[in-house]
């Protein structure tokens, strides 16, 4: 059984479209948590692009990865999806099997008219729906 949780550093954008996808290919009893080392507002560029996807996440919340902590959450893969900086504070979960990192580019920092922020947000997205493809097929 996997359970896995997505890091990145606001839980706006790239943890919450790989906890969406994970939990679209992920076969039975196999679920995924997404969180941020400091959680902020849910990316309206990351609801967009989704949205073509077939997702709503129009009214996710963003989560604390310390609270997840705290409550007893555990998970078999933490898998952080953000930059090595913010990988390195991601706490220790007990029983964690592995630990992975997904380098992916943050939303949050695309510039230029709605349509170019929009198309970066698209391959950002794109490539976390092949990791977790990828993932789910080893």
């Amino acid at each position: 059984m996997l359970r896995i949780l997505f890091v990145c550093s606001h839980n706006s954008a790239r943890g919450q479209m790989a906890e969406a996808f994970f939990n679209k290919y992920a076969h039975e009893n196999e679920s995924a948590e997404s969180a941020g080392i400091e959680p902020g507002e849910l990316n309206p560029y990351v609801v967009r692009a989704m949205a073509e996807k077939g997702f709503d996440l129009s009214q996710n919340q963003t989560k604390c990865i310390f609270e997840l902590y705290k409550e007893g959450h555990h998970f078999t893969h933490v898998i952080s999806v953000c930059d090595a900086e913010v990988a390195e504070q991601c706490p220790v979960f007990p029983g964690v099997m592995k630990n992975e990192h997904w380098s992916l580019k943050d939303p949050s920092t695309f510039v230029g008219s709605d349509e170019e922020i929009m198309q970066q947000v698209r391959a950002v997205r794109d490539s976390i729906e092949e990791y977790v493809k990828a993932f789910l097929a080893d």
